[in-house]
Protein backbone atom coordinates (compact mmCIF):
# COMPACT_ATOMS: atom_id res chain seq x y z
CA UNK A 1 0.00 0.00 0.00
CA UNK A 2 2.98 2.57 1.08
CA UNK A 3 4.29 1.78 -2.39
CA UNK A 4 0.93 2.42 -4.31
CA UNK A 5 0.97 5.87 -2.71
CA UNK A 6 4.46 6.46 -2.81
CA UNK A 7 4.57 6.15 -6.61
CA UNK A 8 2.13 9.14 -7.72
CA UNK A 9 4.17 11.54 -5.68
CA UNK A 10 7.50 9.99 -6.70
CA UNK A 11 6.61 10.25 -11.02
CA UNK A 12 5.13 13.69 -10.08
CA UNK A 13 8.43 14.79 -8.98
CA UNK A 14 9.38 14.01 -12.62
CA UNK A 15 7.48 16.46 -13.79
CA UNK A 16 9.32 19.92 -13.67
CA UNK A 17 12.54 18.18 -15.15
CA UNK A 18 10.57 17.18 -18.43
CA UNK A 19 9.09 20.48 -18.64
CA UNK A 20 12.10 22.49 -18.16
CA UNK A 21 14.02 20.72 -20.79
CA UNK A 22 11.32 21.61 -23.22
CA UNK A 23 13.82 24.79 -23.61
CA UNK A 24 15.75 22.86 -25.84
CA UNK A 25 12.70 23.40 -28.31
CA UNK A 26 13.22 26.80 -27.99
CA UNK A 27 17.39 26.55 -28.13
CA UNK A 28 17.28 24.21 -31.35
CA UNK A 29 14.94 26.42 -32.91
CA UNK A 30 17.18 29.56 -32.77
CA UNK A 31 20.33 27.37 -33.94
CA UNK A 32 18.91 26.34 -36.60
CA UNK A 33 17.39 29.81 -38.01
CA UNK A 34 20.76 30.99 -37.61
CA UNK A 35 22.52 28.25 -39.23
CA UNK A 36 19.84 28.65 -42.33
CA UNK A 37 21.05 32.40 -42.40
CA UNK A 38 23.71 33.32 -45.50
CA UNK A 39 27.53 33.15 -44.51
CA UNK A 40 28.90 36.27 -42.95
CA UNK A 41 32.67 37.80 -44.13
CA UNK A 42 35.00 38.15 -41.18
CA UNK A 43 37.50 39.99 -42.68
CA UNK A 44 35.97 43.15 -41.11
CA UNK A 45 34.71 41.87 -37.69
CA UNK A 46 37.21 42.40 -34.25
CA UNK A 47 37.12 40.07 -31.94
CA UNK A 48 34.77 40.84 -28.86
CA UNK A 49 32.84 38.95 -25.91
CA UNK A 50 29.72 41.02 -28.20
CA UNK A 51 30.78 39.63 -31.23
CA UNK A 52 30.47 36.08 -29.63
CA UNK A 53 27.07 36.76 -28.05
CA UNK A 54 25.55 38.12 -31.98
CA UNK A 55 27.30 35.34 -34.11
CA UNK A 56 27.22 32.34 -32.01
CA UNK A 57 25.96 29.12 -34.96
CA UNK A 58 26.13 31.97 -37.26
CA UNK A 59 27.79 30.55 -40.75
CA UNK A 60 30.91 32.14 -41.62
CA UNK A 61 33.86 32.54 -44.07
CA UNK A 62 37.26 33.43 -43.16
CA UNK A 63 40.54 33.58 -45.51
CA UNK A 64 43.98 33.63 -43.55
CA UNK A 65 46.78 31.40 -43.07
CA UNK A 66 46.87 28.15 -40.49
CA UNK A 67 49.99 28.24 -38.10
CA UNK A 68 49.94 24.49 -37.59
CA UNK A 69 52.99 24.77 -35.48
CA UNK A 70 50.43 26.35 -32.39
CA UNK A 71 47.87 23.73 -33.15
CA UNK A 72 45.91 22.59 -29.83
CA UNK A 73 44.21 18.84 -29.37
CA UNK A 74 41.06 18.86 -27.68
CA UNK A 75 40.57 15.11 -26.45
CA UNK A 76 40.32 12.10 -26.22
CA UNK A 77 37.07 12.06 -28.30
CA UNK A 78 35.48 9.41 -29.96
CA UNK A 79 34.38 8.71 -33.04
CA UNK A 80 31.83 5.78 -34.77
CA UNK A 81 32.97 4.73 -38.37
CA UNK A 82 30.72 1.59 -39.69
CA UNK A 83 29.69 0.64 -36.02
CA UNK A 84 33.52 0.70 -35.02
CA UNK A 85 34.62 3.27 -32.62
CA UNK A 86 37.99 4.94 -32.71
CA UNK A 87 39.47 7.31 -30.43
CA UNK A 88 40.98 10.62 -31.78
CA UNK A 89 41.20 14.24 -30.96
CA UNK A 90 39.75 17.75 -32.28
CA UNK A 91 42.38 19.61 -33.58
CA UNK A 92 42.23 23.71 -33.00
CA UNK A 93 44.73 25.58 -34.88
CA UNK A 94 44.99 29.70 -35.02
CA UNK A 95 44.28 31.43 -38.33
CA UNK A 96 46.50 34.16 -39.05
CA UNK A 97 45.55 37.00 -41.64
CA UNK A 98 47.25 37.14 -45.25
CA UNK A 99 49.09 40.59 -44.98
CA UNK A 100 47.78 43.09 -47.09
CA UNK A 101 45.08 41.11 -48.37
CA UNK A 102 41.74 43.31 -47.47
CA UNK A 103 39.70 39.90 -47.79
CA UNK A 104 41.61 37.81 -45.15
CA UNK A 105 40.75 37.86 -41.21
CA UNK A 106 42.28 41.01 -40.23
CA UNK A 107 43.02 39.49 -36.72
CA UNK A 108 43.53 36.27 -35.65
CA UNK A 109 40.85 33.68 -35.04
CA UNK A 110 41.00 29.99 -34.10
CA UNK A 111 39.89 26.91 -36.46
CA UNK A 112 38.59 24.28 -35.07
CA UNK A 113 39.29 21.78 -37.93
CA UNK A 114 37.70 18.63 -37.13
CA UNK A 115 38.57 15.12 -35.85
CA UNK A 116 41.69 13.38 -36.08
CA UNK A 117 42.73 9.96 -34.85
CA UNK A 118 45.19 9.49 -32.29
CA UNK A 119 48.15 8.33 -34.36
CA UNK A 120 47.20 11.05 -36.58
CA UNK A 121 47.92 13.89 -33.45
CA UNK A 122 50.98 11.54 -32.19
CA UNK A 123 52.97 11.98 -35.76
CA UNK A 124 52.19 15.95 -35.71
CA UNK A 125 53.97 15.56 -32.41
CA UNK A 126 56.89 14.67 -33.48
CA UNK A 127 57.07 16.56 -36.19
CA UNK A 128 56.80 19.51 -33.65
CA UNK A 129 59.36 18.25 -31.42
CA UNK A 130 62.02 17.42 -34.22
CA UNK A 131 61.20 21.17 -35.54
CA UNK A 132 62.28 21.70 -32.19
CA UNK A 133 64.94 20.71 -31.82
CA UNK A 134 66.32 21.87 -34.92
CA UNK A 135 65.32 25.63 -34.12
CA UNK A 136 65.93 27.69 -31.41
CA UNK A 137 63.73 30.44 -31.69
CA UNK A 138 60.73 28.21 -31.80
CA UNK A 139 61.54 27.16 -28.26
CA UNK A 140 61.83 30.62 -26.79
CA UNK A 141 58.43 31.18 -24.70
CA UNK A 142 55.57 33.82 -25.49
CA UNK A 143 56.61 35.96 -22.55
CA UNK A 144 60.31 36.08 -22.71
CA UNK A 145 59.86 37.55 -26.30
CA UNK A 146 59.57 41.22 -27.09
CA UNK A 147 57.46 40.72 -30.04
CA UNK A 148 54.02 38.23 -29.61
CA UNK A 149 53.99 35.16 -31.48
CA UNK A 150 51.69 36.33 -34.18
CA UNK A 151 54.79 38.56 -35.45
CA UNK A 152 57.22 35.75 -34.79
CA UNK A 153 55.04 34.11 -37.12
CA UNK A 154 54.77 36.74 -39.66
CA UNK A 155 58.46 37.22 -39.96
CA UNK A 156 59.39 33.39 -40.14
CA UNK A 157 56.69 33.14 -42.81
CA UNK A 158 57.80 36.03 -44.91
CA UNK A 159 61.39 34.46 -44.67
CA UNK A 160 60.35 31.12 -46.08
CA UNK A 161 58.20 32.83 -49.28
CA UNK A 162 61.49 34.32 -49.83
CA UNK A 163 63.24 31.04 -49.91
CA UNK A 164 60.31 29.39 -51.26
CA UNK A 165 57.13 30.84 -52.69
CA UNK A 166 54.97 27.42 -52.08
CA UNK A 167 55.54 27.36 -48.45
CA UNK A 168 52.48 29.35 -47.54
CA UNK A 169 48.83 27.91 -48.09
CA UNK A 170 46.04 30.34 -47.96
CA UNK A 171 42.84 28.41 -46.66
CA UNK A 172 39.19 29.75 -46.91
CA UNK A 173 37.24 28.16 -43.78
CA UNK A 174 33.57 27.96 -43.97
CA UNK A 175 32.46 27.67 -40.28
CA UNK A 176 30.05 27.83 -37.45
CA UNK A 177 31.38 30.56 -34.96
CA UNK A 178 31.00 28.83 -31.36
CA UNK A 179 31.94 29.13 -27.69
CA UNK A 180 33.39 27.17 -24.78
CA UNK A 181 31.85 23.91 -23.73
CA UNK A 182 30.41 23.22 -20.23
CA UNK A 183 31.96 20.28 -19.24
CA UNK A 184 30.57 17.57 -17.11
CA UNK A 185 31.85 16.95 -13.54
CA UNK A 186 33.48 14.09 -14.51
CA UNK A 187 36.16 15.82 -17.55
CA UNK A 188 39.17 16.52 -16.00
CA UNK A 189 40.25 19.97 -15.59
CA UNK A 190 42.57 21.17 -18.81
CA UNK A 191 46.56 21.40 -17.56
CA UNK A 192 47.88 23.98 -20.52
CA UNK A 193 51.35 23.69 -18.87
CA UNK A 194 51.40 20.25 -19.67
CA UNK A 195 49.13 20.69 -23.42
CA UNK A 196 46.53 18.14 -22.06
CA UNK A 197 43.22 19.52 -23.21
CA UNK A 198 40.17 17.61 -22.28
CA UNK A 199 37.54 20.16 -23.41
CA UNK A 200 36.89 23.72 -25.29
CA UNK A 201 38.14 26.54 -23.14
CA UNK A 202 38.19 28.90 -26.16
CA UNK A 203 39.73 32.02 -23.76
CA UNK A 204 42.34 29.25 -22.50
CA UNK A 205 43.28 28.03 -25.40
CA UNK A 206 43.66 31.84 -26.90
CA UNK A 207 46.06 32.44 -23.90
CA UNK A 208 47.84 29.00 -24.49
CA UNK A 209 48.30 30.41 -28.24
CA UNK A 210 49.46 33.73 -27.34
CA UNK A 211 46.28 35.75 -28.39
CA UNK A 212 43.88 37.44 -26.74
CA UNK A 213 41.31 35.78 -24.46
CA UNK A 214 38.14 37.21 -26.41
CA UNK A 215 39.67 35.42 -29.96
CA UNK A 216 36.77 34.27 -31.51
CA UNK A 217 36.37 30.05 -32.26
CA UNK A 218 35.10 28.42 -35.71
CA UNK A 219 34.22 25.40 -36.21
CA UNK A 220 34.96 24.10 -39.49
CA UNK A 221 31.92 22.45 -41.25
CA UNK A 222 32.97 22.05 -44.61
CA UNK A 223 31.33 19.21 -46.52
CA UNK A 224 34.33 19.06 -49.09
CA UNK A 225 36.49 16.68 -48.12
CA UNK A 226 39.46 15.31 -49.82
CA UNK A 227 39.61 11.73 -50.10
CA UNK A 228 43.09 11.33 -50.65
CA UNK A 229 43.52 13.51 -47.34
CA UNK A 230 40.55 13.06 -45.22
CA UNK A 231 41.81 14.40 -42.04
CA UNK A 232 40.87 16.47 -40.10
CA UNK A 233 37.14 15.44 -40.22
CA UNK A 234 34.60 18.45 -39.95
CA UNK A 235 31.60 18.18 -37.82
CA UNK A 236 28.47 17.56 -39.51
CA UNK A 237 26.68 20.89 -39.20
CA UNK A 238 23.10 18.54 -38.33
CA UNK A 239 24.90 17.84 -35.35
CA UNK A 240 24.42 21.30 -34.00
CA UNK A 241 21.07 20.81 -33.93
CA UNK A 242 20.49 17.68 -32.70
CA UNK A 243 20.72 16.63 -28.85
CA UNK A 244 21.07 13.56 -27.01
CA UNK A 245 17.40 13.63 -26.17
CA UNK A 246 15.55 15.73 -28.53
CA UNK A 247 12.79 17.06 -27.70
CA UNK A 248 10.13 15.22 -29.33
CA UNK A 249 11.24 12.24 -26.66
CA UNK A 250 10.83 14.78 -23.79
CA UNK A 251 7.80 15.30 -24.52
CA UNK A 252 6.62 11.07 -24.95
CA UNK A 253 8.43 11.35 -21.66
CA UNK A 254 5.86 13.37 -20.13
CA UNK A 255 2.96 12.33 -21.49
CA UNK A 256 3.91 8.89 -19.68
CA UNK A 257 4.65 10.37 -16.95
CA UNK A 258 1.49 11.79 -16.83
CA UNK A 259 -0.48 8.60 -17.33
CA UNK A 260 1.53 6.56 -15.16
CA UNK A 261 0.95 9.09 -12.40
CA UNK A 262 -3.09 9.53 -12.94
CA UNK A 263 -3.79 5.87 -13.13
CA UNK A 264 -1.57 5.03 -10.18
CA UNK A 265 -3.11 7.78 -8.35
CA UNK A 266 -6.43 7.00 -9.48
CA UNK A 267 -6.05 3.06 -7.93
CA UNK A 268 -4.96 4.52 -4.71
CA UNK A 269 -8.05 6.48 -4.66
CA UNK A 270 -10.20 3.79 -4.84
CA UNK A 271 -7.68 1.06 -2.35
CA UNK A 272 -8.14 3.64 0.69
CA UNK A 273 -11.69 5.10 -0.19
CA UNK A 274 -13.48 3.59 2.62
CA UNK A 275 -16.53 1.15 1.63
CA UNK A 276 -20.13 2.51 2.57
CA UNK A 277 -21.38 -0.92 5.03
CA UNK A 278 -24.78 -2.17 4.65
CA UNK A 279 -27.11 -1.86 7.99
Amino acid sequence: MVKMVSFPSWSYHFRPWNLADFQKIEMLDHRQKRLQMEPLKLNDMPPSSETLDTLEFRRVVCKGVFYYERSIYIGPRSRSISGVTENGYYVITPLMPIPGDADSVQSPVLVNRGWVPRSWRDKSFEVSQDGEKSSSTDVVPVQQNERSWWGLFRSKKQKAVEAQAPAITYVEVIGVVRGSEKPSVFVPPNDPNSGQWFYVDVPAIAVACGLPKDTLLIEDINENVNPSNPYPVPKDINALIRSSVMPQDHLNYTLTWYSLSAAVTFMAFKRLKPKNSRR
